[in-house]
């Protein structure tokens, strides 16, 4: 029977001879991962059971990334549950301020989830891993316990979509600006419980960074998981967290998956994307998609870097590239927030930080903060913000009556010095 990559993982990880879409399968799980705001109520419920040891201290993950470092005294107490539970658990895989990062960011750079991978988090967003190969999905804090305590978790099989892009893009324009113009034309219910599997030439010249920045928004559709397969790039990605000592520690086997030439999709769309612009969101759907030269009249207050969609290195270092030698607007606030310690350590010895700080621009230690709205980038009434994150939802960064633009990096950046949404061509 032919299958896609989606299909291939759930089979090889439910111990069954044969799986369909719609079929609903118990499979164990290599990693499961929860943040300060899901994991307490997945370790409640873990303790309400009585239950004495986690299924695997080793393949746990927890990440307080979201009110961090801790903004007030509630969240300083959501952490609190972390920090405890894993220390009586020996958890492997906790990572305290200092250590840690954007879950979505940090945990493949640690090399802690691999092809073939089968992955589950009590948040939305990860589905990011799909691409390097991975099954991997977001679930609620009860099934995230669940799975700390038996290393399994149910799935319904998703019907698969295929996304085709080619042709080659066009400067200033990267995964971001593919996976919003994908918005664009499907809709945030187009992908509605499938797995959305991203292909063609285009998919296949781009960067990791890139990669995992459209799977990370397979979700804004609806869909279960995105997924890419494996090529070099993926491979080479792998093999540096290793060979840069990163994650040598974390250096296991791991099994590529390619999807079957005679597999089905429920739909396959084709994107020629060699004439497209940088696409930006308007509020409050990310399916609001356009090219950037649509919004030139639309001012702002703040431009937002960072996120788990596009705080990675490259990000930063496509944002600098506008940003060096130039000056922030002077009623705008830049806010830039490295994913990870690690992309913080190699963006201060590139040079980006100081391009940054020269620019006008804030620079922050790793946090989601601004991108739920949580702290460090708070809208008021009224006010609007172009950010790299992945949720354009009403007062999803603030007030509700304040309004969020989602872009690229450059674009942000772009907009950050004009002062209103801007095509970064026009200043870089």
């Amino acid at each position: 029977m032919a299958y896609t990559i989606t299909e291939k993982i759930l089979l090889a990880h439910s111990g069954k001879k044969a799986i369909a879409p719609d079929e609903f399968i118990d499979a164990k799980v290599d990693l499961a991962l929860g943040n300060d705001i899901t994991a307490p109520l997945a370790i409640k419920e873990f303790e309400r059971l009585a239950v004495k040891k986690v299924f695997d201290k080793d393949k746990i993950a927890l990440i307080p990334d979201h009110f961090t470092p801790n903004k007030d005294l509630k969240s300083a107490n959501q952490c609190k549950i972390l920090s405890e539970f894993a220390s009586k658990h020996k958890i492997k895989h906790y990572y305290e301020v200092g250590q840690m990062g954007i879950e979505h960011a940090l945990l493949p750079e640690l090399g802690l989830v691999l092809p073939g991978d089968l992955v589950i988090g009590a948040d939305s967003h990860t589905c990011t891993y799909g691409a390097l190969g991975a099954f991997s999905t977001g679930v609620g804090s009860t099934d995230l316990a669940a799975a700390m305590i038996t290393g399994r978790c149910w799935f319904r099989v998703p019907k698969s979509m295929k996304f085709i892009y080619k042709g080659k893009l066009k400067r200033w324009v990267g995964g971001k600006d593919l996976i919003l113009h994908t918005f664009g034309d499907i809709g945030v219910e187009g992908a509605r419980y499938m797995a959305m599997e991203f292909t063609g030439d285009t998919i296949g010249n781009l960067c990791m960074d890139d990669r995992l920045a459209m799977c990370n928004m397979a979700i804004e559709a609806g869909g279960k998981n995105g997924i890419i397969e494996p090529d070099e790039i993926t491979e080479k990605y792998i093999k540096s967290r290793w060979t840069l000592g990163i994650s040598k520690k974390n250096k296991r086997k791991y099994k590529v998956y390619k999807s079957d030439k005679d597999a089905k999709y429920s739909d396959i769309r084709e994107y020629n994307v060699s004439k497209m612009e940088p696409q930006v969101a308007a509020p409050h759907l990310p399916s609001n998609a356009k090219p950037v030269s649509a919004f030139k009249n639309v001012s702002i207050n703040q431009a937002v870097i960072g996120s788990c969609t596009n705080g990675r290195i490259s990000d930063l270092r496509m944002a600098a590239k506008v940003l060096k030698g130039k000056k922030v607007n002077s009623r705008v606030r830049v806010i830039i927030i490295p994913a990870t310690q690690n992309i913080y350590l190699d963006a201060l010895k590139e040079g980006l930080i100081e391009t940054f700080l020269k620019a006008g621009a804030v620079v922050s230690t790793p946090t989601c903060g601004p991108c739920l709205g949580g702290h460090m980038g708070i809208l008021g009434a009224g006010e609007v913000a172009i950010a790299t994150t992945n949720r354009n939802f009403k007062g999803r960064m603030g007030d509700l009556g304040s309004k969020i633009y989602l872009s690229n990096p450059a674009v942000a950046a772009a907009s950050g010095i004009k002062g209103k949404i801007t095509h970064p061509g026009e200043v870089a």
